[in-house]
């Protein structure tokens, strides 16, 4: 229980984070009780959540964790603190709220309810002494079917607090003992006794209130039921996502392999994946080829081909050849284990529309109780009938159950973050949702977000009398002997281009590369340069005058151009043609900059590329403005500009250079196939490269704020509409009791339609 908690981020040095697991909690002011209580404890900063039963606290080194477990327990609440091996959702836990002991109870009492209250709708079903058949029928349901809501209602009283569950408890078992007090001291158990029921307060001194009683305990404990199931439904995608993880793997050893479970993986460790096999762990593919299927985690429907040198995620799946791969990851670093994490997180974190519900929470019950206690007093004093009375007073403590607005706002982002890692993805915190409803600019890193951030050959020009795949073949056969990334292109290029040579160029010899300007060799027994313009002119190159008129064409298209040149027979070196290379614009980005435009929101291109590069990539595919020429550190600066001109910012970028930017911004959006400092910057991460994921993760958040603010209207709604009518005696607590459930039931069915949100982009 005291398992040592570790330094979070962002928090001071002696501030210590750890995830309490709550047991006992029965609605939003259980959640609202014990997070005071936390917050009062000096230096701890404290958040509880009633859907996941989690508590996440901030706490200094001075206050332990058992002193934490110790002040909830206190308020008669259970803490724990889930081991690493206890991965499941909050809602997976057994207890009181468990669905299967929900379902038995629900069963047994609706069983029993259902006689009681046919016999007291019907009077011509009345028999002799059925009042006592229903006073049979009705006291187990209130007395066990109700177990729990008296049991909390009990352990609050000797804590001097107040639930929901006293509502419940204390309308039902008034209701019950008033049903009994008229059956045994006055003249409703005489035989011949018959009464119709009413959907109003009216009642007469010898009514009983049986079918009140029952069906009151039942319709809460069908909310609770139903309450549950939909929670567990709402973690699905957590726990299926958890789920995805191999659970052993063939490890080589000693020159043989070993099946052993997945977590005893360690680090350098050699595992073979073969077609069908999940990847055990992240890592580096040493030996095979294969095409790997990440759709379960990053929404990508395609296979990638993978090979020696590829990185490979764990939970993937190997859909192609066999693989031996290193781990560089296990356990809780792997990139399964952080998209888990964030997700827990996200869940466990409240928005600030939250706020003010779980501040009206923590104070309703009481209020409720009073005027309850108001209620039965005023229509006393107007002389109305202690029965009527009764009933109005009963009424409103059963109508008034908070339990909707304490489940508004995590129902929704369990269901929405829960769709979001499914679809690749993931979201930092709720309170990144208010800042999605906002924006309208979206400012968009090029290399590596717009484009691929790989250089690749987009064009060939051949000056006049030069054959086209001559010039590739030993420009590509020069540039095959250097690792630069503009050489890597022309000479891959050359390679798939030209198939007849069976993916081998002829060799270069005699190679000197310029550094800044290009390589100068031997190729075929001929003196080959490749490399910018201002090379030619230092190695004495004759340029012809079409030369200049192709490189101001590949330079207006944005592209580096690539002079070529070799010698003829007499040795005298002459210009052949220009290469373009460019890093190529993702194949689906024009798409995305439409989805954005089609928000109405306007799309900037944040680079540090020269302008004329710049203004080809944001024409090509639609980006309104274009700022160039920005250094590394400038990026931040020009976002604040933006913000300073009263645009709302949303960042999207892949770079360590783009760190500062994303964390500036007022939304940062970090690809996931970028670097760490950008993800760990970002308030939303996309897992796989693809920018149309950028507008689908823009209206999922948008869509599940949404949500959270229409759940709380109709909560706060229900309460304020439904008050007056029960204080004022028009509703009868039985119907009271019904309407209180479905509020809870409508929410978080309401909740769960974000299962069915469907991307129009890249995500799945």
């Amino acid at each position: 229980m005291s398992a040592p908690s570790v330094p979070s981020a962002g928090t001071h040095a002696d501030t210590r984070r750890v995830e309490l697991a709550i047991t006992g909690m029965t609605c939003a002011s259980c959640a609202a009780r014990i997070e005071r209580k936390l917050n009062r404890l000096d230096g701890v900063t404290a958040s509880v959540n009633y859907a996941t039963e989690n508590a996440r606290v901030d706490h200094p080194a001075s206050v332990g964790v058992d002193d934490l477990v110790a002040t909830v327990e206190k308020l008669g609440y259970g803490a724990t603190v889930p081991t690493p091996a206890d991965t499941s959702p909050a809602d997976d836990r057994p207890g009181p709220g468990d669905a299967d002991v929900l379902r038995t109870r629900l069963l047994v009492s609706l069983a029993l309810t259902l006689p009681v209250v046919v016999l007291a709708m019907v009077p011509a079903w009345q028999f002799t002494s059925w009042q006592w058949l229903s006073a049979i029928l009705a006291a187990p349901v209130v007395v066990w079917g109700g177990q729990d809501f008296h049991r909390a209602a009990w352990t609050n009283l000797r804590h001097g607090a107040a639930s929901m569950d006293t509502l419940v408890s204390v309308g039902t078992l008034a209701a019950l003992g008033w049903s009994f007090y008229a059956l045994f001291l006055g003249g409703a158990g005489m035989p011949g006794m018959t009464h119709g029921l009413s959907l109003t307060a009216a009642g007469g001194p010898d009514a009983i209130y049986l079918e009140a009683a029952s069906a009151v305990t039942t319709f809460v404990l069908a909310g609770r039921f139903f309450e549950a199931r939909a929670k567990r439904r709402a973690g699905d995608a957590l726990r299926a996502l958890l789920d995805l993880g191999a659970k052993d793997v063939a490890v080589r050893r000693d020159g043989h392999e070993e099946r052993i479970p997945v977590d005893r993986l360690v680090l350098g460790d050699e595992f073979v994946v073969r077609p069908g096999d999940t990847v055990a762990t992240d890592g580096v593919v040493v030996e095979g080829r294969s095409a790997v299927d990440a759709s379960a985690m990053t929404g990508e429907s395609v296979p990638v081909d993978v090979g020696p040198g590829d990185r490979v995620s764990g939970a993937t799946v190997a859909v192609g050849g066999r693989l031996v791969v290193r781990a560089t990851a296990v356990g809780a670093d792997t990139r399964l284990a952080r998209i888990a994490r964030r997700v827990e997180e996200a869940q466990n974190g409240k928005a600030e529309v939250q706020r003010l519900a779980d501040r009206v929470s923590g104070v309703f019950v009481p209020v409720v109780i009073a005027l309850s206690l108001g209620t039965l007093a005023v229509w006393l004093l107007l002389g109305a009938g202690a029965s009527a009375a009764f009933t109005a007073a009963v009424a409103v403590l059963i109508i008034a159950c908070p339990c909707a607005l304490g489940l508004a706002t995590p129902t929704a982002l369990m269901v929405g973050t829960g769709r979001g890692a499914q679809l690749g993805i993931l979201l930092r915190g709720p309170e990144v949702l208010e800042s999605t409803r906002r924006v309208d600019t979206v400012v968009l890193d090029k290399t590596g977000t717009v484009t691929t951030g790989e250089m690749a050959l987009v064009g060939v020009t051949p000056l006049a009398g030069v054959d086209e795949d001559e010039l590739l073949r030993r420009a590509g056969a020069l540039e095959d002997a250097l690792t630069h990334p503009v050489a890597r292109a022309v000479a891959d290029a050359a390679r798939e281009r030209l198939p007849e040579l069976g993916g081998v160029l002829p060799a270069a010899v005699d190679v000197a590369a310029r550094d800044g300007l290009g390589v100068r060799g031997t190729v075929e027994g001929r003196t080959v340069v490749v490399g910018r313009t201002r090379l030619l002119d230092a190695e004495d190159v004759a340029v012809d005058p079409g030369l200049a008129d192709a490189v101001a064409r590949v330079e207006a298209r944005g592209a580096t151009p690539v002079a070529v040149a070799w010698a003829d027979e007499a040795g005298v070196l002459t210009a052949r043609g220009v290469l373009a290379v460019a890093d190529t614009v993702r194949a689906t980005s024009a798409d995305a900059i439409a989805a954005l435009h089609g928000m109405g929101l306007r799309t900037v291109l944040l680079t540090g590329d020269h302008e004329t590069v710049a203004r080809a990539v944001a024409d090509e595919v639609g980006i309104d403005t274009v700022i160039a020429g920005v250094l590394p550190e400038e990026k931040a600066e020009e976002v604040a500009r933006l913000q300073s001109e009263g645009a709302v910012v949303a960042m999207v970028g892949d770079g360590v250079n783009d760190a500062a930017a994303l964390a500036r911004a007022d939304l940062g959006l970090a690809m996931g196939t970028g670097s760490d400092a950008a993800i760990e910057a970002g308030d939303l991460t996309l897992v796989r490269g693809d920018l149309r994921v950028v507008p689908d993760a823009l209206r999922l958040a948008r869509r599940t704020l949404g949500t959270i603010k229409g759940n709380l209207f109709w909560a706060f709604a229900y309460n304020v509409a439904a008050l007056p009518l029960a204080a004022f005696g028009l509703l009868n607590p039985m119907i009271a009791g019904a309407a209180m459930a479905f509020s809870s039931v409508f929410v978080v069915g309401n909740s769960l339609r974000l299962r069915r949100f469907t991307p129009r982009g890249g995500a799945r």
